[in-house]
């Protein structure tokens, strides 16, 4: 595998996602690689404004401690994004610290990988041998975000998708709504290391259960969800009819926190819904196996339809019972699992779900193990064969002590030209792939 910038919308950090999952695939795949992960930038402006150093604690650039090859760029960012100057500012900004950064780690010629839409301008500014797209979430329906960003979203994802050599897409929905817009897209679903949530059967869920232990309360059913804390994807009215209808239940939520003050006291007005912290990658097993049924009450709307939840595959994982709304990637697998459009119909999925025959357990994690993390980086990387990024890491060329003259009096060729001549193309030598329209 070649040298990879990796332009992320969240962090490196313990609580993981798409993002994560793929990369440590391919750097436990490919020792030699160099991989430059690009987390979210630490905000000077707001950190000023609201005199919290916390947010800028991180160190600019780190080693990841177990994997060689990992590099983690946390970058800064300078200037409020709400004035289009200064966004302009912090994107020179951020150029010039990933290619710092890219030096410093080695970097010749990396595939370029964007999963955050704001770094479009970027595109054929980082010396990368080609692009790839990942769009993981429909921004653009996302009903909290002003329609002005909304605007923003839209046209820098188009244009991304106009100017990479692959869009990789991770549901139907989006492979339907951006198809007219790409020169090569492959649909490749979120996965899951089934063999992680082994524990999870005939675990008893201490991370959960010690908490019912020390409230005072008997142990009683425990409905949970696991996933981020938000109003676009979950649907609080079903969270609170489930907890009126059964009162002597516990409804867990578990997950980064994104409700505002108005929603997360709707919720827990109700006396038996819990918000707890999110939980790090290495303790999922121990909380989802506290669960009795595993929720996922997510709102039916074109931006839940954009989403492969991956909570979903690793519930399967588990073998636990699954409660869920009729959205994309829980429909096809309707045998598996309880699914209810509505109050009535969701309340009555979780209690299907925890009456349930344990015969399934064993279909879902035989599903769970058919989609795995493993399988879909194999899936990327039969489409990066084809189309020849493959390869060992390019080596650091040597530095000429002097003007060094080829035989026949001509300058000795530049290191983007080396690069060239070894079977790699940089961006700007591909004519007409940076001249999109808007």
């Amino acid at each position: 595998m070649r040298d990879v910038i990796f332009i992320s919308l969240e962090n490196w950090d313990d609580i993981w996602r798409r993002n994560q999952f793929l990369c440590a695939e391919w750097l436990r795949r490919f020792p030699e690689m160099r991989l430059l992960f690009v987390a979210r930038p630490k905000d000077f402006s707001n950190a000023v404004r609201t005199r919290s150093l916390a947010g800028l604690r991180r160190p600019l650039l780190e080693r990841h401690s177990e994997f060689g090859g990992l590099t983690i760029l946390n970058p800064i960012k300078l200037f409020p994004n709400s004035v289009s100057a200064c966004r302009a500012a912090n994107l020179q900004v951020l150029r010039l610290q990933i290619r710092a950064a890219s030096r410093k780690a080695g970097l010749r010629a990396p595939l370029l990988w964007i999963n955050d839409h704001c770094a479009e301008p970027l595109v054929g500014r980082l010396r990368e041998r080609a692009v790839v797209y990942d769009i993981t979430d429909d921004w653009t329906l996302m009903t909290a975000t002003p329609e002005e960003e909304r605007q923003r979203i839209r046209h820098a994802d188009r244009r991304l998708c106009e100017k990479a050599d692959l869009v990789v897409v991770c549901s139907k929905a989006l492979e339907h709504s951006r198809q007219n817009h790409c020169r090569k897209m492959v649909v490749v679903p979120n996965g899951v290391d089934a063999a992680h949530y082994k524990s999870c059967m005939g675990g008893n869920g201490a991370a959960v259960r010690s908490a019912a232990d020390e409230s005072g309360r008997s142990a009683s059913p425990v409905y949970g969800y696991l996933g981020t804390l938000h109003s676009d994807r979950i649907d609080l009215e079903l969270v609170e009819a489930l907890a009126l209808a059964k009162p002597g239940a516990r409804v867990v939520l578990c997950g980064p926190d994104l409700l505002t003050v108005s929603e997360r006291k709707r919720l827990l007005s109700s006396p038996n819904v819990e918000l707890r912290e999110p939980v790090p990658y290495r303790q999922v097993p121990e909380v989802i196996a506290g669960f009795d049924v595993c929720i996922l009450p997510h709102r039916v709307t074109p931006f839940t339809e954009s989403l492969n939840p991956i909570k979903l595959w690793e519930y399967l994982a588990s073998g636990k019972p699954v409660a869920a709304t009729p959205v994309a990637g829980l429909r096809e697998r309707a045998h598996l699992c309880h699914l209810g459009l509505g109050v009535s119909g969701f309340v009555r999925a979780c209690e299907e779900a925890l009456r349930e025959d344990p015969a399934r357990v064993l279909a879902r994690v035989r599903e769970a193990e058919a989609n795995s993390w493993k399988a879909r980086s194999e899936q990327l990387l039969e489409v990066f064969r084809q189309q020849g990024w493959l390869g060992r890491p390019i080596p650091r060329p040597r530095r000429p002590k002097g003007n060094v003259l080829k035989e026949g009096g001509s300058a000795e060729v530049s290191e983007l030209d080396a690069v060239s001549h070894k079977g790699g193309q940089v961006w700007k030598e591909r004519t007409g792939l940076c001249e999109t329209s808007s």
